[in-house]
């Protein structure tokens, strides 16, 4: 988290209010890279070409960490919700 551009001042995501844009970018991004990246590194050593692999082992991390940013903030949703509803009723 430190080494991100646009990041939450206590550097974690714990106290940190994930907004729907967030997750909308998170998601956008597993399915632009991270999935088309798991394809290319099966080509990638299907053809045995090395640079090919290595690119999309980047896109496939990539893709994992907007996806995890995406599930956490899915999550606090989840959580939120299920609190409030605890303290209605």
């Amino acid at each position: 988290m430190a080494l991100m551009w646009s990041r939450p001042g206590g550097l974690s995501l714990r106290t940190t209010w994930v907004t729907p844009a967030t997750i909308g970018l998170g998601l956008a991004v597993v399915v632009t890279l991270g999935l088309p990246g798991l394809g290319a590194i099966a080509y990638g050593i299907a053809t045995r070409q090395v640079l090919l692999v290595f690119g999309a082992l980047i896109a496939v991390a990539l893709g994992a960490g907007g996806g995890t940013v995406a599930v956490y903030g899915i999550r606090q949703r989840l959580l939120f919700r299920a609190r409030d509803w605890k303290n209605a009723a």
